[in-house]
């Protein structure tokens, strides 16, 4: 199932057809539903947990025997794997800074993919988003942050990661594409007519 409606992801494309008419930076946009399938991480809470939680129930009723013991153990891992593989437990089991992380190498991947280092004038805008992961970011290249402080985009960026917390992606998206329209349009104005990249959205499913 597509993350935006193909209605919606025109939408973000005019928005961005618009901004383009007054700048010179070259605007990509991508959408992914997460930035990792974490599939270590079931494992590793299921497995720590399996000999845990059995082994303190063995130390202290003892009415587990060895044999009792192991069976509960594996028992405990096998269903712990399949609860733990339930995309929003998985979610909550990885932690902040490792979801963070690996969102922003992922976006750092969309920037050199998207071809947004080769732009005329090195500026190419990448405005990334991860919906599992409920993290936005903004990259530039050189042109732009040669003009432009990274804390400009620092507002912007809250105020997008706050809406797709709210489910509001899409409005997320045209209001931070306009947001950054107009600094873009005060700090790297237009001087050419040129559209080098595709204004459509990048879905990552």
């Amino acid at each position: 199932m597509a993350l935006l409606s193909e209605y919606e992801q025109r939408q973000v494309a005019q928005a961005i057809a618009q901004v383009e008419q007054r700048t010179d930076a070259e605007l990509v946009t991508v959408l992914a539903a997460r930035a990792d399938d974490y599939a270590y991480i079931p494992l590793l809470w299921a497995s720590l947990l399996a000999l845990v939680v059995p082994g303190v129930l063995y130390y202290l009723s003892g009415w587990l025997s060895v044999h009792g013991l192991l069976l509960a153990q594996w028992l405990t891992f096998i269903v712990l794997c399949l609860v733990f593989r339930l995309p929003r437990l998985t979610s909550w089991l990885v932690p902040r800074r490792v979801r963070h992380w690996r969102a922003s190498n992922l976006a750092r991947r969309q920037f050199l993919e998207q071809n947004l280092h080769h732009t005329v004038g090195r500026t190419g805008v990448l405005i990334f988003v991860s919906e599992a992961e409920r993290y936005v970011e903004i990259l530039v290249d050189e042109g732009i942050s040669s003009r432009l402080d990274n804390q400009a985009w620092d507002a912007i960026v809250r105020t997008f990661t706050a809406q797709v917390q709210q489910g509001q992606t899409l409005q997320g998206f045209v209001t931070c594409i306009e947001a950054c329209g107009e600094l873009l349009a005060a700090h790297v104005p237009v001087t050419q007519a040129r559209n080098e990249l595709p204004n459509r959205l990048v879905l990552l499913g």
